[in-house]
């Protein structure tokens, strides 16, 4: 079954079953940080929500959706998929989506939903050939939001965040990731040092990403075994105890004159390198 055509949008169209106006039950500003968990049950933007209630690996408590929007089969699927899972949809003005969101880019939706789970480092191992992105205190969260769209992209098996000094997943988060977090795996640790000590008794190949390393990622065999992406913030890079545990420290050789990558694009370049590597070792 397909969604149906989309319609004109506007502040008089009647609302579809399951939907209300006003702002009934609108969402609360929740405290500035909570510490439980990863985070990600508020999440805004078309593509975000729309992946939200596609993965179906969480419960979507209530979807908000600005009136008066051209149409778009975007919201047209976000409506449809809400109402086949029966998710509460309401209707209200853009002024007070506005005022709720902690985005600028919304794009006139947002969902509250079950924060993301978490599972602990053993299970990352349990998978076979494991492929993982280690954080180590970014703190930008459009930075994380593309880390985790492009760890998505190339197969990254489990992303392992630390539990403080770090970027939560935030809605700027999930904006940013279109989607990528409802399915990746993820793992909060209390330190990133040790993780990355259990990663290499595990026999996971540890590699820190560092713009001033002289080892080059392009000379890694990343392709046969448990591979362990580890990358810094934005301003300091990898800690003086993370680059100590890694296996290897490399860069990404640069024919520029800027002498390092942001840390996002780090990650894309050299995640997708272990993804050439791994098909080619099939």
């Amino acid at each position: 079954m397909s969604p149906r055509p989309a319609p004109q949008r506007g502040p008089q169209r009647p609302p579809r079953p399951g939907e209300r106006r006003g702002n009934v039950n609108a969402p609360r500003r929740s405290p500035s940080r909570e510490r439980d968990g990863v985070g990600g049950d508020q999440v805004e933007g078309r593509h975000a929500v729309l992946e939200l209630l596609k993965a179906k690996r969480r419960t979507v408590k209530k979807i908000f959706i600005a009136e008066a929007q051209d149409a778009s089969a975007t919201l047209d699927a976000i409506e449809f998929e809400a109402q086949r899972q029966r998710v509460p949809v309401y209707l209200v003005s853009m002024t007070r989506l506005d005022r709720e969101a902690k985005t600028e880019g919304h794009q006139g939706v947002m969902a509250l939903a079950q924060a993301l789970d978490t599972v602990g480092l053993d299970d990352l191992l349990a998978v076979k050939r494991p492929f993982l992105l280690v954080c180590d205190g970014v703190t930008d969260p459009r930075n994380l939001g593309a880390m985790l769209r492009s760890a998505d992209g190339a197969g990254v098996t489990g992303v392992v965040v630390p539990r403080h000094r770090s970027a939560r997943i935030s809605p700027t988060v999930t904006k940013t990731a279109a989607g990528a977090i409802e399915y990746l795996t993820f793992c909060d640790v209390g330190g990133v040092p040790s993780a990355i000590d259990q990663l290499n008794k595990a026999d996971v190949l540890t590699v820190g990403l560092a713009g001033d390393a002289t080892d080059s990622l392009y000379d890694l065999d990343l392709g046969s075994g448990p591979v362990a992406l580890i990358v810094g913030g934005e301003e300091k890079g990898l800690s003086s105890l993370t680059r100590k545990r890694c296996a290897t420290v490399v860069s990404i050789p640069q024919l520029g004159r800027i002498s390092s990558l942001n840390a996002g694009v780090a990650v894309s370049v050299a995640a997708f390198e272990v993804a050439r590597q791994r098909r080619a070792s099939n």
